[in-house]
């Protein structure tokens, strides 16, 4: 699908490889069953599927080739990036920088013999298929959601709620009555607990000494100028500016910790609780 997007359209036919993320079974009279999730693929985008013969490498023409090209041309020196979002855009820009080139004995640039080979695509959908596995689950006693052996936190007030997950490759969505509640890093660990510390806060309130203890805070990287913000309410209230501290907490979205994070030069200018402590 990136891939869709990147040329602007989408091609009449496809030669695949017998890969089990699209092929589920090779049939005796070289048919092909497919996985769900490439027959989704397939419905949405409406292109002509087609598959190489098992262990028949020259079905798929310059493809071995190709990839030699892309390694040694954008992939050396190994690149260092920051997530597989920034690896993806520099891969993005080597390639249309690569556009002005030209390959083999061809005048045109590859830019140019590209204008032509897109003049054929069929156009995009209006809407891109979401490329996710969705599962059904339920919501555990103790708010959690588990999707591939793992566990991931959701508001407590969706207890005992059936929900969607949306397993991404980089991320888990979950929804309940077609509403999102929450929203995970995924993990492709087995048996992790992957929690969002507001998923908690609220409980946290009743037990406010288990705001150091509790497993669903811990390496919680609050902005230095909420810690500050405790301190503060600590020292002039004692047990109970803790659990203003949490009240305040609770009040605060993600949104707020955003703005909040870049104002460190800020936190001297807190000398008291304001509304935190009305």
């Amino acid at each position: 699908m990136a891939a869709f997007a990147f040329f602007g359209g989408v091609p009449l036919s496809l030669l695949y490889d017998n890969t089990t993320i699209a092929v589920a079974r090779i049939c005796g009279d070289d048919r092909r069953e497919r996985t769900r999730a490439f027959t989704e693929l397939v419905s949405h985008y409406l292109f002509a599927d087609r598959f190489g013969r098992p262990g028949k490498g020259n079905d798929k023409g310059k493809v071995e080739g190709l990839v030699k090209y892309s390694r040694s041309n954008f992939m050396v020196p190994i690149p260092e990036v920051a997530s597989f979002d920034d690896l993806n855009a520099m891969l993005a820009m080597r390639c249309r920088a690569s556009q002005a080139e030209h390959a083999g004995r061809h005048a045109e640039t590859v830019g140019e013999r590209l204008v032509a080979d897109t003049a054929a695509l069929r156009a995009l959908p209006a809407v891109p298929l979401e490329p996710c596995e969705k599962r059904s689950g339920r919501v555990s006693s103790t708010a959690l959601v588990r999707y591939r052996c793992n566990d991931y936190s959701v508001p407590p007030r969706y207890g005992f709620q059936e929900v969607v997950v949306k397993g991404f490759v980089d991320e888990v969505v979950i929804l309940c009555a077609g509403k999102e509640v929450a929203r995970h890093p995924r993990s492709y660990a087995e048996g992790a607990f992957v929690a969002d510390p507001l998923h908690y806060l609220a409980l946290i309130e009743m037990k406010p000494n288990a705001l150091d203890q509790a497993a669903a805070l811990q390496g919680w990287g609050l902005p230095e100028v909420f810690q500050h913000l405790r301190h503060l309410l600590e020292a002039r209230m004692g047990n109970k500016g803790k659990r203003e501290f949490i009240l305040g907490s609770c009040g605060c979205s993600r949104r707020c910790q955003r703005r909040l994070s870049p104002m460190p030069s800020r936190k001297r200018s807190i000398s008291a609780p304001s509304a935190l402590t009305r």
